[in-house]
């Protein structure tokens, strides 16, 4: 069984236009990805999914390896599927979906995320939360945040602040989505050809598509955050953390 990452990567970002290849700290956005995720003992490969020749050669560039995808891709996972597919790999084989905006995310996640898909066959996908206190962290729409039943399996993902602290003074602890997926590339497959369902389409939030059809999805709580870069504002508060923005100084 092969276990492989794939990072999708586009260039045309309505809220930050050309993100993966944001300089941080002397680096492109999606090479310090790439390179987070090689650490990972658990990978056989790493690739970064793309329909920009210049993410393409960028990736290159850094010796990295790319895949030219489809520019009509409605989602980022239809490009990792496509990708996957490319690839070779086997309907048992597991694709692990690294977004191209953590650029900090810790490789030992991978670990994490992969043992429930080991240790159960009949699981068919998996993903990350951190679990966050206080009502500015649940109020923003950038964070999606998740329920879950008693055994680990999600509820509902939503941008809004789930759940509802309704008495007040009550301490707010959300548990936020850590946008990192593991796949039976079996189910990928599957996954991929499902009709757009109507809270996937409310949120804009392609996990709701799973959950609306029936399937589960194993929530693995991280013990680390993983710093997103949601727009260009977001690039000082990564090089914060590495020690090189001049902010801090």
């Amino acid at each position: 069984m092969k276990i492989v990452a794939i990072i999708p990567a586009r260039y045309g970002s309505k809220r930050f236009p050309g993100k993966p290849l944001a300089e941080i700290a002397g680096k492109p956005m999606i090479q310090r990805v790439v390179e987070q995720a090689r650490k990972s003992s658990k990978l056989s490969g790493v690739y970064v999914a793309t329909d920009d020749k210049r993410i393409r050669e960028c990736v290159e560039a850094f010796g990295g390896r790319a895949i030219m995808t489809s520019s009509e891709h409605a989602s980022g996972t239809d490009r990792v599927h496509e990708a996957a597919t490319t690839i070779g790999l086997r309907p048992e084989d597991i694709v692990i979906n690294i977004q191209g905006d953590q650029p900090l995310f810790p490789p030992s996640l991978v670990d994490k995320l992969v043992r429930p898909l080991e240790e159960d066959p009949d699981l068919s996908m998996a993903t990350l939360y951190f679990a966050v206190r206080g009502k500015q962290e649940g109020s923003n729409p950038n964070h999606v945040k998740v329920v879950m039943d008693n055994r680990g399996f999600a509820l509902y993902f939503s941008r809004a602040p789930i759940p509802y602290f309704r008495e007040a003074g009550a301490k707010s602890c959300y548990a936020k989505h850590l946008g990192i997926y593991a796949y039976r590339m079996k189910f990928l497959s599957r996954f991929t050809q499902l009709p757009v369902g109507l809270l996937e389409e409310i949120e804009k939030l392609e996990q709701l598509r799973a959950l609306e059809n029936g399937f589960r999805i194993k929530m693995v709580e991280s013990p680390v955050d993983s710093v997103e870069v949601d727009i260009e504002a977001d690039i000082a508060d990564v090089e914060d953390l590495l020690g090189t923005s001049p902010r801090g100084a």
